[in-house]
């Protein structure tokens, strides 16, 4: 996560829409993460620096220090790296910023507010730094749908990166994921078949803001679409009717599971009680 420095507040697209342009890679080779972005005036000059992509204890102790990121307005522990190893990104934030990390297997959680209270969801759980819940699944067929509503409306496409799911479905049902309540995820039959089983609570809808209307291409932000297509007909939700949803948020029973594309989604139980609890 980027964070302003000295104050350590995260930084996201909603602040400012060039965030787009950062392209994480990652090497399953040598487990690394490289990160870039366009260099300031510069039509070809790339920013770039690499770090583990899972970094030991002793790494992130070597070659980081503890601070306390300020996530809407609450704290929780981080590893800030260096300046000397993501300094040159500066020149793309046009302040100083720091990028910090938080070990999914922390002895420090941040606890789940809203849905995902003990009160609400069952049982205790975290997350690292996004805004509600640590797992967002999209569906493929509910993004095809809107862009049929998209061109007819404003002539326009888009891909599902504007909405950033961690996991897409693919499925025959426009907006049936509204209704989902545990989903399973576990290795497709076959003898290649690769990945852990890991059964997920969807703790409610995904509100939306107005990211969507990012190009995650160019960071040009429409000053409509779909924002205006999804305000006529996917306030869906009681709980935050101002707003549209896309998206299920989704907490894992369990860490550690490894997921890989081509898996098997069942949807194990539905409900139609859903409601969006306000509150970070």
């Amino acid at each position: 996560m980027w964070v302003t420095y000295p104050d350590h507040k995260f930084l996201t697209i909603r602040n400012d829409s060039r965030m787009t342009l950062i392209r994480p890679t990652y090497n399953s080779a040598t487990d690394t993460l490289t990160v870039t972005a366009p260099a300031p005036n510069s039509t070809e000059e790339k920013l770039e620096f690499s770090i583990p992509a899972h970094p030991s204890a002793d790494w992130l102790s070597a070659n980081t220090e503890s601070v306390n990121a300020n996530i809407w307005g609450h704290d929780t522990s981080a590893h800030s790296y260096p300046p000397s190893l993501t300094g040159t990104f500066d020149k793309f934030f046009g302040k100083e910023v720091r990028l910090v990390y938080k070990s999914p297997f922390s002895d420090s959680p941040r606890a789940l507010a809203s849905n995902g209270a003990k009160d609400v969801l069952g049982r205790e759980a975290s997350t690292c730094f996004p805004d509600l819940m640590p797992i967002l699944v999209g569906c493929e067929s509910s993004i095809g749908e809107l862009n049929t509503r998209l061109k007819a409306a404003a002539d326009l496409t888009i891909d599902v990166r504007r909405f950033r799911p961690n996991i897409l479905v693919k499925g025959d049902k426009p907006w049936d994921e509204d209704r989902w309540k545990t989903l399973r995820i576990s290795p497709a039959p076959g003898a290649d078949s690769k990945g852990d089983a890991v059964t997920l609570d969807v703790t409610q809808r995904c509100a939306r803001c107005q990211v969507p209307n990012v190009d995650p291409d160019t960071a040009v932000k429409h000053k409509k679409q779909p924002w205006d297509t999804l305000m006529k007909y996917r306030r869906v939700d009681e709980g935050i009717n101002f707003k549209p949803c896309f998206g299920m948020l989704c907490v894992p029973r369990g860490e550690g599971a490894k997921i890989r594309v081509g898996m098997r989604l069942e949807v194990l139980e539905v409900t139609d009680k859903h409601r969006y609890i306000a509150g970070f």
